[in-house]
């Protein structure tokens, strides 16, 4: 869908909720599949920096980052073990270890936030990415969602899905979808 507007001009438009002072963009990171954690993705992590240089700018006091991290649960709940038995202290170990995982992830974003004077939270949830993000911008209503994009193909995306598209058609509130760059674009580009 094509549209004559700048991006700035498409921010300089949103609807802003008036009982907040501040422009409030909601971002979705998560991890790196190349580094794991507690590497931000190459999307995640351009999608941030684009969002600071053409949105916020200097205006850093106008802005507040709220960043969500999604953790995809492992359909069995054994991420990397080959043991079929455990006890109830061993998913504690896991749960706990995600966890850990995810806040190395978003204190990447949140010290960055910082080191700007830019105002942020995090927080981490846990689900299918797509539906935790949607579910969470009716939530918590931000003015703007950020989300990465790989940039994948139409074979990939078949099988490989991609939350950024869904998040587009499904959140409910402005979204911006930052493709990776291509110097940024790792070999196979499913990995991020």
């Amino acid at each position: 869908m094509a549209s004559s507007r700048s991006i700035e001009e498409s921010v300089a438009a949103l609807d802003i909720d008036e009982s907040y002072p501040v422009t409030r963009i909601l971002m979705a990171v998560n991890e790196s599949s190349v580094k794991g954690y507690p590497h931000p993705s190459i999307s995640s992590r351009g999608a941030f920096e684009w969002t600071l240089e053409k949105i916020v700018r200097n205006n850093v006091t106008g802005f507040k980052f709220m960043f969500l991290h999604v953790q995809v649960t492992d359909e069995d709940g054994f991420d990397d073990m080959d043991s079929i038995f455990a006890s109830p202290a061993d998913f504690q170990a896991m749960k706990s270890r995600d966890r850990k995982r995810g806040l190395h992830l978003l204190e990447h974003f949140v010290e960055r936030c910082h080191q700007l004077g830019i105002s942020c939270e995090a927080w981490i949830k846990s689900g299918d990415a797509k539906e935790v993000i949607c579910h969470e911008v009716r939530r918590v209503r931000p003015d703007l969602l950020v989300v990465g994009c790989r940039g994948l193909g139409p074979f990939q995306r078949v099988f490989v899905g991609t939350v950024s598209e869904f998040c587009q058609k499904h959140a409910e509130c402005p979204i911006i979808t930052i493709k990776r760059k291509e110097e940024d674009m790792p070999q196979d580009p499913v990995d991020d």
